[in-house]
């Protein structure tokens, strides 16, 4: 993660947030002053090819941004510390947590999954790579207004919350396109955690929305292998849980993070 970072509560008990793919730190603005005011020194940052964060020419991959989980609580000085994924964030979390259990005092597994994405059309990501392959992230934009997507509860954010639709657009239109191709193929197309996640005996909430198509099914599988862990399934929610039902992803957030302080 590079760039400014979102940050509230320094000193107090250290929880990390790692948004998903095409997110950006501002996924959590909402969250990391509550976080502050309970007592945890919260910081939200920008994977790289993400928002403000490093735009390198380099490899991306789940691993590298594992990799820069690790780089960002050493820059902060946390041995130990909470850790809350998001989507792709999530799958780079796992991979923190199985190369450094000692470091994680929590795991927050939110909306992700154990393996690869199994509900994304074949030929429908190969048109998306190949428009922003021509086009650039503007392509991609631009060919997605005006056709209504996602469950019913992204649908009713959108049209009950003004400006969340353009707040989507500005995190797509600062992503590498780099990134973007990279981690369009991987996600489809990695390695599956499940087996491994038995080992990681860490205090675990999965958290996901009832309407989130890709990861309702793989966030049931880690709760029941993952040796220390509970499933919160949020009603009328589908990916973005802390938009679309902020209080229950909160009140389920806030609760977890009081047992394990």
């Amino acid at each position: 993660m590079g760039g400014e970072l979102l940050q509230a509560g320094v000193g107090g008990r250290p929880i990390l947030l790692v948004h998903g793919f095409t997110g950006a730190k501002e996924d959590f603005a909402e969250a990391v002053p509550r976080l502050g005011s309970m007592g945890w020194h919260a910081v939200a940052g920008d994977l790289p090819g993400h928002g403000a964060g490093p735009h390198p020419d380099g490899h991306y991959s789940l691993a590298a941004f594992a990799e820069h989980i690790g780089v960002l609580a050493d820059g902060l000085g946390w041995d130990r510390f909470v850790l809350l994924g998001h989507s792709m964030g999530g799958m780079a979390a796992q991979l923190f947590a199985l190369a450094h259990p000692e470091r994680v005092q929590a795991l927050v597994l939110m909306n992700t999954g154990h393996g690869p994405v199994d509900t994304i059309d074949a030929e429908l990501a190969a048109f998306g790579r190949r428009l922003v392959g021509d086009g650039g992230m503007a392509a991609l934009v631009e060919h997605g207004k005006g056709r209504p997507s996602g469950p019913p509860a992204h649908r009713r954010l959108v049209a009950e919350r003004p400006g969340y639709a353009e707040f989507g657009d500005a995190k797509l239109l600062a992503c590498s396109v780099d990134m973007w191709l990279a981690m369009s193929v991987e996600l489809c197309d990695h390695e599956d955690r499940l087996d491994r996640l038995r080992s990681l005996d860490v205090p675990t909430l999965v958290v996901v929305g009832d309407q989130d198509e890709a990861f309702l099914r793989q966030s049931e599988h880690m709760a029941k292998v993952l040796p220390d862990a509970r499933l919160v399934v949020l009603p009328d929610a589908g990916h973005a849980p802390q938009f679309e039902q902020p209080e229950l992803w909160w009140r389920a957030i806030a609760a977890f993070l009081e047992e394990v302080a």
